[in-house]
Formats: structure tokens, sequence, C-alpha cells
């Protein structure tokens, strides 16, 4: 039984939805004698380039590793067929398409509320949400409302969100500075690049974000 087969079998074992969507994709892409350009650029299962040849030539290399030729970019001139594990080269595919589906769409803007006289621990909770939507890889603002009186006592937001963002630290950085809009001081955080956030330690993650 060929390598191929063997995946093949493994991918059905995971779950039928995975596999019926896996080979679906499989109706688009040539394989072996499928392929039908007169010549092709072969690449091995490492990424070697082994040349221009024609088709039979790279499929018989392939079977004799027990490998298959996939067709990996059908309009490149000439097309770029790669000597692989074809049930490994589709499930690779499947996976990374989903990864990138789930990254378009993971990305969100949180928003946490705050008051100028929000008590330390509900603070504390709001804050490490913040945190942990960062890490996540959200966008958050930040948002202290003012009512009444606390308008003509604006310092006390401000300095909260002067603690707040100083907390925050290198869990994330200040995309737009703190500012007012109406009765609301706002602040837009962005995820810190290259720097894992720290985690809330003993928060509940479904705490309530306004008050």
């Amino acid at each position: 039984m060929r390598a191929s087969d063997v995946h093949r079998k493994r991918l059905l074992a995971l779950g039928g939805n995975i596999a019926e969507r896996t080979f679906r994709q499989s109706d688009r892409i040539r394989v072996n004698e499928r392929i039908r350009a007169r010549e092709i650029r072969v690449i091995d299962e490492d990424g070697g380039q082994l040349g221009v040849m024609q088709p039979f030539e790279a499929i018989k290399m392939a079977k004799e590793k027990g490998l298959d030729l996939v067709e990996i970019s059908p309009t490149a001139d000439p097309p770029v067929c790669k000597i692989t594990d074809y049930g490994k080269y589709l499930y690779q595919a499947n996976k990374k398409a989903h990864e990138q589906r789930k990254s378009s769409r993971g990305s969100q803007l949180k928003e946490v509320k705050f008051r100028p006289a929000t008590a330390e621990h509900d603070y504390q909770v709001r804050k490490n949400q913040i945190i942990r939507f960062l890490g996540e890889g959200h966008k958050v603002r930040a948002m202290i409302f003012h009512r009444g009186r606390e308008m003509a006592h604006q310092e006390v937001g401000r300095a909260k969100m002067t603690r707040l963002l100083g907390e925050i630290g290198e869990n994330g950085q200040v995309e737009t500075m703190p500012r007012m809009e109406g009765n609301v001081l706002v602040a837009l955080l962005a995820p810190k690049k290259g720097v894992p956030a720290s985690k809330p330690a003993g928060q509940q993650a479904n705490a309530q974000q306004s008050q």
C-alpha cells in the first residue's frame, strides 16, 4: 500500500467531515497521470529543484519512491509539480486554508468599559480582560464613561486611564492616545507583536465589561 493510501485512511479515521472537505479539494488538484502539461518544472519532497522534464519522467521518479507527482503551481510557465505524498499534501493544504480563514476572522475590536469610580476588584477584572483580548490578537477600545458631576472632574478618569495604560505595559501598545469623545474617555490598544501577553491570574474570563 502506498504512503498516500495510508494517509487517506488516517484522514477518514479522524472524521468523515474533515476527509470529505479534504477530498473535494482534490478535484481541483492534478496528480500523476491527470497532469496535462507537456513539460513541467519538478521539485522533490525536500524542495530541491530537479529541473524541467516531461510528466511521465517525473511520475516514474515519484513511483520509485512510493510517492505521487502533484501539480502545485498550474499557472506557472512551465507548471510546477512536486514529488510528495498526495494524501499528506491534501491534509496540509486543507490545514493551511483553515488557519488562514481562522486568522482572517479571528481579529476583532473589543470594548471594555470603566467608570471613574470603578471599584478596585472590578478594575482588576476588566484590566485582565484587556490583557487576555490583546493576547488573543484583538484590538481593544478602553472606555471610561463620565456621568453627571463626573464631567467636572475629568482628571479622575484620566488618572485611571493613565494607570491602566501603564499596567498593560508590554502586553500591548497604544494605537490611539486617550481622548474625550463626548462624555467618554477613549484609548485604542493593539497587540504588541512578538511579545507574549501575560495571563490574567485568578480572574473570571467572563466577567462583565460594563458597570
